[in-house]
């Protein structure tokens, strides 16, 4: 009996060049977009809504745009919580002075304003780059939430200093506010998500995306062979400042409900920063997986001491909590440097090596 194993060729530059050019792939990821939208609102508990899924949704959508300037482009940026800040409180400002206007279009103009402040802090980019440009992106989140700490005007002269988000609706269902529903806005974070990722698919895979690769890989190399690199890194800022900015909006909007500065200090850009290392740098895939593990880990950790009948002090479970996510991605980083992405692609290889008789 003779084995051969079986594969599947691409044949022509389109099929190459397509998101998902292997039929299995296509056939899973649409019925797992269609499981993602039908199921969990109606079997998930409101916890397993509110606490896990839509904020991994939301940082999903963060880590796609870090990945965007750092995995894509290589520029080193640690200034993520900023801009997620600029979003939110541009959305709190125009939900709250324009109270018509749809909340979609309020989420995607709270992008523009981040993907604009992405723009004036992505021009030292030019001039420098690696350590130096992660301390100037760095300074860019204490320069804007101290902005936002200072200028009562971004919360409407409130005394708790607190955004919170108002009721609005989308096609006449509730979801946004204290009494929308969490599955509501699970779906309305879900459908970001989706959308945004399948643009930021698109853009990676076509000349921007090229471009910010050549840039990364060798910028001097690339500008020899026409590539501009202020617009390229430009460009680079302002789209991964808008997916920020977006993912910021719904933050508040769809997860928290309300917030301070706190929400957004540098703790969130390193969080989103390691969503990408451990996903996988350059991978939208990357992106979702990094997420999964930072949201999810921390939840089982937190669980697991109870599900083993083991009773302990509170601040010993945190400390071992914080020990075991440390080694848990040491440990991943070493066995795979690329990320979970990388993890992700061998397995399907191997699963894709399936001998049939002859």
């Amino acid at each position: 009996m003779i084995y051969r194993t079986a594969g599947q060729f691409k044949t022509t530059y389109a099929s190459d060049q397509a998101i998902f050019p292997i039929v299995q792939d296509r056939v899973v990821v649409t019925l797992a977009l269609v499981a993602a939208f039908v199921v969990p609102p109606a079997l998930a508990s409101e916890y397993w809504l509110q606490a896990v899924l839509i904020p991994l949704l939301v940082y999903a959508l963060a880590a796609i745009g870090l990945n965007l300037l750092t995995g894509y482009a290589g520029q080193l940026s640690l200034g993520t919580g900023g801009f997620m800040a600029v979003g939110a409180y541009s959305a709190f400002k125009l939900s709250t002075a324009f109270p018509h206007l749809d909340i979609v279009a309020v989420f995607l103009l709270a992008g523009l304003v981040a993907a604009g402040v992405g723009l004036l802090f992505g021009i030292p980019s030019l001039r420098i780059k690696g350590f130096y440009l992660a301390v100037a992106t760095l300074a860019a989140q204490f320069f804007l939430i101290w902005l936002f700490n200072k200028v009562a005007w971004f919360v409407n002269y409130a005394p708790s200093g607190t955004i919170t988000a108002p009721d609005r609706e989308v096609l006449g269902v509730l979801v946004t506010g204290p009494n929308a529903t969490s599955g509501a806005r699970y779906v309305m974070a879900l459908a970001f998500v989706a959308i945004f990722g399948l643009v930021a698919k698109n853009l990676v895979r076509g000349r921007l995306g090229r471009a910010w690769m050549a840039i990364r890989d060798r910028d001097i190399a690339a500008e020899i062979i026409g590539i501009r690199p202020l617009r390229t890194k430009l460009l680079a800022f302002g789209i991964s400042s808008f997916y920020c900015g977006v993912a910021g909006a719904e933050l508040v909007f769809l997860y928290l409900g309300s917030a301070e500065t706190l929400a957004f200090d540098v703790n969130q850009s390193f969080l989103v920063l390691f969503m990408v290392i451990i996903g996988g740098l350059g991978s939208i895939l990357g992106s979702f997986l990094g997420a999964a593990f930072i949201v999810l880990v921390p939840i089982f950790l937190t669980n697991a001491p109870h599900w083993l009948g083991l009773n302990m002090s509170v601040a010993l479970q945190k400390h071992i909590e914080l020990m075991i996510f440390g080694g848990l991605i040491i440990f991943f980083l070493i066995v795979e440097p690329h990320g979970l992405a990388r993890l992700w692609q061998i397995t399907k290889e191997k699963l894709r090596l399936w001998p049939f008789p002859h």
